[in-house]
């Protein structure tokens, strides 16, 4: 086992990770910026190095400070998290060539599955459904791209290639307005995302977001730990999740599973990493891969009992998995609410000192923070200040227990979203079920 990790991340994410270090008696350094030296992971871990001013380009994405860091404390391997630099394909390259364990996939693997349309074809080549599309980057034949979208049906949606949260897309309803729309977005794309490479793909009007967790070795195996629904969503980004996804059989779930797993061996993928897919009238059509760690992962944890970052450090140490598909039981149901330091109507983010902190308890309440009395949330970061997590034998008792736990929950000295959380939760087409992509936003009457 890797015997020291730099946990190169910080606030709830870096304190999940060093919780799993300690319980594998595994070692751990924090790096930190001048304005997280009082986060409790920081205080926890048996070294810290500070790593830059406040801004994130300066800290917690500058390589060769972490680099560095890593070399001076004599650590075995770097954890990233997720955001920063867990999707940076030239920082996992520079981690495993200075010497130490990057604990991820390759350098190659992130590369092809942060360009979406190599992993369109990668994922088409390894038998996973995709939506109907360009089967490729758009070049600059008009009447190509005009026939493309014939075939395809209009409403069709263009997107960067580099793109990803939301952003570099763009859909056309109509023939009139698509050479333009192409046009504006590739202009976009390399503007945003260094790289104006667009595609098209068949927009689809009232899907679900549905994803799939899988864990893969380096021994060529591979198992998927059942799907997750994340389909409330805010501006394209993620708001509340829960699994297993409601309305999915145990028939898809094998099917959609066992696709996305046999895609991880086909590609030589290792470690944890996400299928991410849009789902609509009872089919599954890929988006994209996220190769890291995600947000949500806990609710994936609560109802198959894997400790996903556990396994991601036991991969990296070249163990092989320690669990078959049969060994897979999904039981039960889980809910996240992500708590974002913002007010709840506005969405503008609320900085500053947290002067009460009282959390949620409880069966089944679980609640993934960083903060504490005292704590002063930094204006420079995400918003996001922890997670709360329900679990319960139903999807039912999950909810109930949610609605309890967010009336419990005390944040005081900054606005938080929690009112939101409250709000969604008792909606009735929320606690039905199956609500699309698009239903947030509309309740709130931002579309």
């Amino acid at each position: 086992m890797l015997e020291k990790i730099l946990i190169a991340n910080r606030g709830e994410i870096a304190l999940r990770i060093l919780r799993a270090c300690r319980e594998m008696g595994i070692k751990t350094v924090a790096v930190h910026s001048t304005a997280d030296r009082e986060l409790k992971h920081v205080r926890l871990a048996d070294e810290s190095v500070c790593i830059g001013p406040p801004s994130s380009l300066d800290s917690y994405l500058n390589i060769p400070a972490i680099i560095c860091a890593a070399e001076v404390t004599n650590a075995s391997a770097i954890h990233p998290g997720y955001g920063f630099l867990s999707e940076n394909a030239e920082f996992a390259e520079q981690v495993e060539s200075s010497g130490f364990k990057f604990i991820g996939p390759s350098a190659k693997s992130i590369r092809t599955m942060g360009d979406k349309v190599a992993a369109i074809k990668a994922m088409k080549a390894a038998g996973v459904p995709t939506v109907p599309g360009s089967d490729g980057p758009l070049n600059d034949d008009k009447d190509r791209n005009l026939q493309l979208a014939r075939d395809i049906g209009y409403p069709v949606i263009i997107k960067a290639a580099g793109g990803g949260g939301g952003r570099g897309m763009r859909v056309v309803n109509a023939e009139g307005s698509l050479l333009n729309s192409i046009q504006l977005t590739r202009s976009e794309a390399g503007a945003a995302f260094g790289n104006d490479t667009v595609y098209m793909e068949k927009f689809l009007e009232k899907p679900r977001h549905v994803e799939i967790q899988v864990l893969s070795d380096s021994q060529g195996n591979a198992i998927h730990l059942a799907e997750r629904d994340c389909s409330m969503q805010r501006r394209h980004q993620k708001v509340v999740e829960e699994a297993p996804a409601p309305g999915i059989t145990p028939e898809q779930r094998a099917e959609i599973g066992n696709r996305c797993a046999e895609a991880c061996k086909a590609t030589g993928y290792e470690g944890a990493g996400t299928f991410e897919f849009l789902y609509e009238n009872g089919e599954f059509y890929f988006i994209e891969m996220n190769t890291r760690v995600q947000v949500e992962h806990p609710v994936t944890e609560l109802i198959t009992g894997v400790d996903i970052i556990r396994e991601q450090i036991s991969i990296a140490s070249g163990n092989p998995l320690r669990f078959s598909q049969e060994d897979i039981k999904v039981r039960g149901h889980a809910i996240e609410c992500r708590i974002n330091a913002e007010d709840s109507h506005t969405f503008m983010p609320s900085p500053g000192t947290i002067t009460m902190y009282h959390p949620p308890g409880g069966p089944g309440v679980r609640l993934d923070t960083h903060i504490y009395s005292g704590y002063t949330v930094p204006p420079y970061y995400d918003s996001m200040i922890g997670k709360l997590i329900t679990y319960g034998n139903t999807r039912e008792s999950a909810i109930a227990r949610m609605k309890v736990a967010l009336s419990e929950i005390v944040i005081d000295g900054i606005k938080t979203n929690i009112e939101l959380h409250q709000d969604i939760i008792n909606d009735g087409n929320f606690e039905a079920g199956g609500a699309d992509i698009h239903y947030l936003e509309k309740k709130l009457g931002l579309s």
